[in-house]
């Protein structure tokens, strides 16, 4: 045993974050640490680094061990170098002085950090590698990191898998990231209005057990409910209650009563209007060997490519490879170098931008939606903002509050509460899933899955790529955009498919993935058709059609052959009407399948 936490309560003003809370953390375990935001998930990694103290109750730290620690937010850093961060992270007692260049140079070479590089210069992914190394170099007997998948390209993220899968430490870690935590994770713990409850496995299982328990909690607090309910009747008939003197039973309502004022509910999730806007022109983009240039620097090169309306389209590849100027590019917000951007017709346009630029920080929550007005229209009804912001989980008491003082998860909450109050048939959402909490960002992808528009999709969430787009646009180095028909899932397994055989990895499955088409500046392939959305639909519905359909022909063939069409005085007429039943679930199966194949199939 590496750490326990016996009966800890914490709590911030009249609020508990902690409520009796026990755990106990052993050697080699990968423990994901998951709960909505503001639920204490932070607090908790304080208090078992000894940042902090408990209200009530002990942390207990086996003596001699070290704990390191790679917080949320990178923060402001100085002008020093890799080596000399890194080099903080070496105990005075972390073994003899030649052993420490040594440890430094491993450290720095594992993590493939350049030693002489400036903090400051670096990007904040490689930020991240710098502070991780740092709480490496000391040889940790237990890791706890927080949110370390934030700002992460999925190359990196991916990077840091295989690094925390070789840890022979224990690992306590906060993420939102659902992959990451499958990957890593050997059991959860979940942090809920206090109580911490554990279980084992990986986030599936956790997804599972979390639905019973809520379910168990609905129906126990309904039967509380209503035995309540019973008992306020009984006790608002007056003079029958007095005249019985049941003194017992009016103790047990008052405990009732009390009980009940203590039950904490959970918070609510969002509630996310419904999508609306015209309808586009069929054609949204059409990219002619676009190129884009920035600083000298060649971003994007050669790049031909054709949006239509429906088609749902995800952006991946390195931090600072070009993904959102390609956007701004086709936008209209950054000038070509060359090639042209042709832009359809009636595009209504919502733009969730990473850096939530379009958010004012001084202007408060009530103005960053509905300016100086107290009004906000939604799908053409009227309502007023403080009802509407309180669909974003947004309390009285915020809404006339700066925006600079709201949290990361809070902003972005803002964000799509002034995203979605303004009709859109074309979504672009640049890195929209950093800082949400699993159920905010599970909502999120709902609504973008149901989106009936135009979706442009930068993420580094592998699941939530994988959910709602139907192709990829690949960012490969150079300028050069490769198009990929199919998800995140799908890209990988093609990449582990045709690397080279000294790089893939043993983890992952070798199956056959849909065959990659080329973009402009791509090579190796042919140029493979996007399917729209609703063609994506329509490929996705055809086997079971098609099923029903030869079951049905089965089923004529048979009477067919049976005879027992032949008898009777209608016979004639039932034997004609099987007969072109027949021939028309020939012609449709026919053309069903000539429609398949010409979905599959690639352009001449």
């Amino acid at each position: 045993m590496l750490l326990r936490l016996d009966k800890v309560s914490l709590a911030y003003g009249s609020r508990p974050l902690l409520d009796q809370v026990s755990l106990q953390l052993d050697e080699g375990e990968r423990v994901a640490l998951v709960g909505r935001n503001g639920e204490g998930k932070s607090s908790l990694l304080q208090l078992l680094r000894g940042a902090a103290e408990p209200d009530h109750g002990t942390v207990w730290v086996r003596p001699a061990a070290r704990v390191g620690y790679l917080v949320q937010d990178v923060g402001a850093v100085g002008e020093e170098t890799v080596a000399a961060l890194v080099a903080g992270g070496l105990a005075s007692d972390a073994g003899e002085d030649w052993e420490r260049p040594q440890r430094l140079a491993s450290v720095l070479s594992r993590l493939q950090l350049d030693a002489h590089a400036l903090v400051s210069q670096l990007s904040g992914g490689l930020r991240r590698r710098a502070l991780l190394a740092r709480e490496l170099v000391s040889a940790p007997d237990v890791l706890l990191l927080d949110e370390p998948t934030n700002h992460l390209d999925i190359d990196t993220i991916e990077w840091l898998e295989r690094l925390l899968l070789d840890y022979r430490g224990a690992l306590l870690f906060v993420s939102h990231d659902r992959v990451f935590i499958n990957r890593l994770a050997t059991r959860i713990l979940d942090l809920d209005r206090g109580v911490l409850t554990a279980t084992a496995g990986n986030y599936d299982d956790y997804v599972n057990a979390k639905e019973r328990q809520l379910q168990i909690e609905r129906e126990q607090a309904a039967l509380f409910d209503k035995k309540l309910a019973q008992e306020e009747v009984w006790i608002r008939r007056g003079v029958q209650a007095r005249r019985t003197r049941n003194e017992g039973r009016v103790r047990a309502l008052q405990a009732l009563r009390t009980e009940r004022r203590a039950r904490r509910e959970r918070t609510g999730r969002i509630e996310l209007p419904p999508p609306s806007a015209e309808q586009s022109a069929a054609l949204v983009f059409e990219a002619e060997h676009l190129s884009v240039a920035l600083g000298g620097r060649t971003i994007v090169r050669d790049f031909s490519a054709r949006i239509m309306r429906g088609d749902r389209i995800g952006l991946i590849g390195p931090n600072g490879i070009g993904k959102t100027t390609l956007i701004r590019a086709l936008l209209g917000e950054l000038p070509a170098s060359g090639g042209q951007v042709r832009t359809g017709s009636r595009l209504q346009i919502a733009y969730y931008d990473q850096q939530r630029e379009q958010l004012s920080l001084e202007e408060s929550v009530m103005q960053n939606v509905a300016g100086r007005h107290d009004q906000v229209t939604v799908n053409g009804r009227s309502r007023h903002v403080a009802g509407y912001l309180r669909d974003f989980l947004f309390r009285p008491e915020q809404l006339n509050t700066p925006a600079r003082a709201l949290s990361g998860g809070e902003r972005n909450r803002l964000l799509l509460a002034r995203l979605f109050a303004q009709p859109a048939n074309l979504l672009v959402m640049d890195e929209p899933t950093n800082d949400l909490d699993i159920d905010t960002l599970e909502l999120l992808e709902e609504y973008v899955g149901d989106f009936p528009g135009t979706l442009l999709l930068v993420s580094h969430d592998r699941a939530f790529l994988d959910h709602v787009v139907t192709s990829l646009l690949v960012f490969e180095g150079e300028g050069v955009v490769r198009d990929f028909v199919g998800g995140h899932a799908d890209w990988s397994d093609y990449r582990q498919r045709h690397a080279p055989a000294g790089q893939r990895k043993a983890e992952q499955p070798a199956s056959e993935p849909p065959a990659p088409s080329a973009q402009a500046g791509a090579s190796g392939t042919g140029p493979r058709r996007r399917l729209s959305y609703k063609e994506q639909r329509e490929i996705a519905a055809l086997p079971a059609r098609l099923q029903q359909l030869e079951a049905d022909k089965q089923r004529i063939d048979a009477e067919l052959a049976q005879g027992t069409l032949y008898r009777g005085g209608d016979a004639q007429e039932a034997l004609r009407t099987r007969l072109q039943q027949l021939a028309a679930l020939t012609a449709e199966i026919e053309a069903g399948y000539a429609r398949w194949a010409e979905l599959e199939a690639p352009l001449a």
